[in-house]
């Protein structure tokens, strides 16, 4: 059920899922919220807006290419104010980065002894200041 209530400053606060069984009070209740943990979690998402922030942009035009061979072949558009770029690769079923290659001054690079098939594959851009950007997946694709 949807509701509004009113705080203790008789301003209008929606809450949603309210509702009561067996004397028991489910929902999303002022009174059951962890100020302390919602102030450490706010935080922590602040910071990493902010590092997101100072980072530069992701690359653009990311290519791979490598099919039937034993290496996988990556393009993409260098970035402004990148220092380097960090080639990231994980099994198709792991849910992290779990392998990462950092390559500076280039925007081409082979990575050899690893089948295209077996990872999924990103490239993200390194400032100056150490900032990473967001990964950016292929998008196309580099033909022999």
């Amino acid at each position: 059920m949807l509701k509004w209530w009113k705080s203790k400053n008789k301003k209008k606060i929606f809450c949603f899922r309210q509702k009561q069984e067996n004397n028991i009070e489910y929902g999303d209740k002022l009174k059951f919220v962890n100020f302390d943990y919602a102030r450490k979690l706010t935080a922590v998402n602040a910071i990493n807006l902010a590092s997101i922030a100072w980072a530069p942009q992701a690359p653009k035009n990311v290519k791979i290419g490598g099919i039937v061979e034993p290496a996988v072949k990556f393009s993409w558009d260098k970035v402004k104010g990148a220092k380097g770029y960090k080639i990231y690769w994980r099994d198709t079923t792991s849910p992290t980065w779990d392998h990462f290659k950092y390559v500076e001054n280039i925007s081409e690079f082979t990575l050899e002894g690893i089948v295209v098939d077996n990872y999924f594959f990103g490239i993200a851009a390194i400032g100056e200041n150490g900032h990473e950007s967001i990964v950016s997946f292929p998008t196309g694709i580099i033909k022999k």
